[in-house]
C-alpha cells in the first residue's frame, strides 16, 4: 500500500512583530556577509565591501558604507536605518537605490530609507518618522 506524500506546506510571510532579529556586535568588515531570515541590527559600522542581507529591516547603529538589502524575500515594507547612511548599494525588496555621486553628500544625522510609491526615499530619522511606518505590536517577555 502506497501512502501519498503530504502536500507541500505553504509558507506564509511573517509579520514584522513575528520576524526573528539577529544582533551583530561589531563592525561588518570588507568580505563579510551577514544573511538572516528576519531583521538585522548591527551594533557597529558596515564597511565598504561588507554586506548585510535581511528578509526584514536592517538597523545599523553606526555608519553604513557597505551593501545592504532589506526585504530580500520581497518585503517592500522593510526599511533601512543608520546613524550615517552612505551605502555603496541599498536595496529594499526589488527596489535599488544608489548613493549620490557628489562627495560629502551624506548628512551627519540618522536617516531612514523606505519605499514610497515605487521609489526608495531617504528621510531624516527623528520624531514623526517612525509612526508613519504603521503600528507594530510590542512584545514583552514579562507576564
Amino acid at each position: 500500500m502506497r501512502v501519498p506524500a503530504p502536500a507541500p506546506a505553504r509558507r506564509r510571510r511573517l509579520t514584522p512583530s513575528e520576524r526573528p532579529a539577529l544582533l551583530v556586535r561589531g563592525t561588518v568588515r570588507s568580505g563579510r556577509q551577514i544573511r538572516h531570515n528576519g531583521d538585522v541590527i548591527v551594533l557597529g559600522d558596515v564597511n565598504p565591501g561588507g554586506q548585510v542581507v535581511a528578509a526584514g529591516d536592517v538597523v545599523v547603529m553606526g555608519t553604513l558604507r557597505g551593501m545592504v538589502h532589506a526585504g530580500a524575500t520581497g518585503e517592500h515594507t522593510a526599511v533601512v536605518a543608520a546613524f550615517r547612511l552612505a551605502p555603496t548599494q541599498l536595496r529594499i525588496a526589488n527596489y535599488l537605490a544608489r548613493p549620490p555621486e557628489e562627495p560629502g553628500g551624506h548628512p551627519e544625522y540618522p536617516e531612514l530609507a523606505l519605499v514610497r510609491d515605487g521609489v526608495v526615499v531617504v528621510r531624516p530619522l527623528g520624531p514623526g518618522v517612525l509612526p508613519d511606518l504603521g503600528p507594530a505590536p510590542l512584545r514583552s517577555n514579562r507576564p
